[in-house]
């Protein structure tokens, strides 16, 4: 059986934290899955991937471009409130 070539593409930086970010944002419910199926909120997922986010942006402090630092620091707020307005909608 012949192996069918498969490309993901280059990996920098900025492609790592939007991939983590977009896992955290289908674990929300904030995003459909890739395979378009519906998934129940994992809130402790979500918060685990924001928390790693914050991590990557305390480890990388001074080591990024402008650009990849906004990026992260942007995911990151925008992740939080996310978590924060899952949580409290989860408690009615």
């Amino acid at each position: 059986m012949a192996e069918q070539a498969h490309t993901l593409g280059q990996v920098d930086f900025s492609t790592h934290v939007l991939s983590l970010a977009t896992t955290a944002m289908i674990a929300l419910g904030k995003m459909p899955a890739p395979d378009g199926e519906a998934r129940e909120l994992d809130l402790e997922t979500a918060r685990h991937l924001t928390d790693v986010l914050g991590v990557l942006e305390l480890k990388t402090k001074g080591n990024l471009d402008e650009a990849e630092a906004k990026l992260l620091a942007s995911l990151i707020y925008d992740l939080r409130v996310a978590c924060v307005d899952a949580e409290k909608a989860q408690r009615g």
